[in-house]
């Protein structure tokens, strides 16, 4: 590979792995995503932040693709009417990799549940998503 070409793929690659980007796409995630109650708003914000062919594997199984995913994550808040999502600590960002901590739980009590959100950029948006739960109470 020449100079120009490597020069030229680092630079396309920083544009879509701006830090910056990945921890917002990530709070979008928790706050924009699973957080939001009505579908087609969350189905809004899941066009502009995750690829077409996003793939989103969960404790209940994987999705793919925007309307999946706005289901499954209807899905979700249809069980637990009264929880509500907080992040757990800052994004961490390696390259085009974002992560996560949260907890979920009803507002002003201890957490239900505590897990973790990674992310895979690509393009500038969310192309896998893996939530791991890491504690559950």
């Amino acid at each position: 590979m020449s100079v120009d070409a490597s020069s030229q793929e680092e630079t396309a690659a920083s544009a879509t792995t701006d830090p910056a980007r990945i921890r917002e796409l990530l709070l979008a995630n928790l706050f924009a995503v699973f957080s939001e109650r009505d579908p087609e708003q969350r189905l809004q914000v899941i066009a502009r932040n995750y690829t077409e062919d996003v793939i989103w594997t969960d404790p209940d199984g994987t999705t793919h693709g925007h309307e999946e995913m706005n289901e499954q994550a209807q899905k979700l808040l249809d069980r637990i009417p009264d929880f509500v999502f907080s992040a757990a600590g800052p994004v961490h960002v390696s390259r085009n990799l974002g992560v996560l901590a949260f907890n979920l739980g009803v507002r002003e009590q201890p957490p239900a549940v505590s897990g973790i959100d990674v992310a895979l950029v690509r393009d500038g948006r969310i192309a896998r998503l893996y939530t791991l739960l890491t504690a559950e109470g």
